[in-house]
């Protein structure tokens, strides 16, 4: 059963920003869609594309980052893997809802040069909320320019 992999871009991106395009040249399978609206709506249209899928492996940049930890607290078992780039983890939106910690394996990336998204508020946040955490602070912006280009995304993206 292979993994589905879905790319959710940040606040004031697209599907065309330049992760996006890196996933579609990349990784020509992964689910890619533009994101507009209210919280409420881009995690409507998210749940929408993702309603009848499972073994997915979630990769949200900012605001992304925040929709997929969002819909992984509702969907947990469906979800094989997150990986979240500068999540804005700190917003209200991110509401666990109950004491538990989520047991979905997570990878962050987070520039410690982040204007934008506090890294520290949000390690502070992820590690309650998520129980097998895996987590990186790079010398990078909000954006991670310098470093997610650098990532072994074939490594990363793979479900054990």
């Amino acid at each position: 059963m292979a993994a589905k992999l879905v790319f959710i871009h940040g606040l004031e991106s697209t599907s065309q920003g330049t992760k996006g395009q890196y996933f579609q040249q990349n990784f020509p399978g992964m689910i890619i869609e533009d994101y507009v609206g209210s919280f409420a709506e881009r995690m409507k249209k998210l749940s929408s594309l993702l309603n009848s899928k499972n073994d997915l492996i979630l990769v949200g940049s900012s605001y992304g980052g925040l929709m997929a930890a969002q819909f992984s607290v509702a969907n947990e078992s469906r979800i094989i893997k997150l990986i979240l780039l500068a999540p804005a983890l700190n917003l209200p939106e991110f509401n666990l809802n109950t004491q538990k910690t989520l047991q979905t394996p997570v990878i962050i990336y987070h520039g410690i040069n982040d204007n934008i998204v506090d890294p520290y508020i949000v390690k502070g946040i992820a590690q309650k909320a998520f129980r097998y955490m895996e987590h990186h602070l790079v010398d990078d912006d909000h954006s991670l320019h310098e470093t997610f280009s650098n990532l072994d995304w074939k490594k990363i993206l793979w479900a054990e």
